[in-house]
């Protein structure tokens, strides 16, 4: 198991994932990291950098280039292996899979050998500190990469997760929605993703800032505002034009990862409270 640990960090984080080679969402979430002044050691990715959308390779390389801290996703894993298929754990048959089919032989066909090599050498957690409160990051779920947790997945399998690692928090990915749960002193987060809608009916990715403050850490999650025609406009090119569509209506093309809960919230515009951690 390859983790990075980055030590104890100060000041603000950003924490985000599923950038799925939307490269206007990621210049989006690089200038708000810039006028935050965060610095890139700060900004963390929760992994799945190539997915959906039809730039992968100018979204890696952007990534590269800022250097900031990235966990492997199953779309790196895959991608880095030259595999079949995404393994993001879609079941055989469903919609998602077959939708799956074509962006990830789009984004295989696009990805340079340099980029493979990136995602191979990638943490499959990063570890660290801030306000006294021990992380770990992680992209589905701290045993297995590509397990969906939601916010309606039992509290039981959540801690048994957080105590699996033995950290305050977990932050992860991979579900594509954002959410927060305390239990007591240990917290499950996804910070959500920027690359494709919340399927809230909106347009906004997600991302999420971890403040430290003199009473304790807040936790806030923050639409992301970007100009998501320009990166439809290029999927219909590319021939990608179901989620070419959700880019624009905010509407996932399918439902099938979703519990019923959350299938239930579709187009309900999300507004997530703060969390505080004492």
């Amino acid at each position: 198991m390859v983790e990075l640990k980055l030590g104890e960090l100060f000041g603000s984080v950003l924490v985000f994932g599923g950038a799925y080679s939307n490269l206007a969402a990621t210049r989006a979430l690089e200038n708000v990291a810039k006028t935050r002044n965060i610095a890139p050691g700060n900004v963390i990715c929760t992994g799945d950098v190539v997915a959906y959308c039809a730039e992968p390779e100018a979204t890696v390389s952007l990534l590269c280039g800022w250097q900031i801290p990235v966990v492997m996703g199953n779309c790196e894993e895959s991608l880095a292996a030259q595999a079949e298929d995404c393994g993001c754990g879609f079941i055989e048959g469903s919609l998602c899979s077959v939708l799956s089919r074509g962006w990830y032989a789009y984004a295989s066909r696009q990805i340079s050998e340099s980029c493979r090599q990136w995602m191979t050498a990638l943490p499959r957690r990063i570890l660290f500190t801030l306000a006294n409160r021990s992380f770990a990051v992680v992209h589905g779920s701290v045993r297995q990469m590509n397990r969906y947790i939601f916010a309606s997945t039992s509290a039981d399998e959540k801690i048994d997760e957080i105590n699996a690692i033995g950290t305050d928090v977990v932050l992860a990915g991979h579900s594509g929605l954002p959410f927060g749960q305390c239990f007591g002193n240990k917290t499950w987060i996804n910070a959500g993703v920027i690359g494709l809608p919340a399927n809230d009916g909106t347009r906004d990715g997600w991302y999420l800032l971890l403040q430290p403050e003199d009473e304790g850490l807040t936790v806030s999650w923050h639409r992301l505002h970007y100009d998501a025609s320009l990166s439809s406009r290029s999927m219909q090119a590319a021939g990608l034009q179901e989620y070419a569509q959700a880019l624009l209506t905010g509407y996932w093309p399918s439902m099938d990862v979703l519990p019923r809960c959350e299938r239930s919230c579709r187009g309900l515009k999300l507004d997530l409270p703060t969390i505080c951690l004492p």
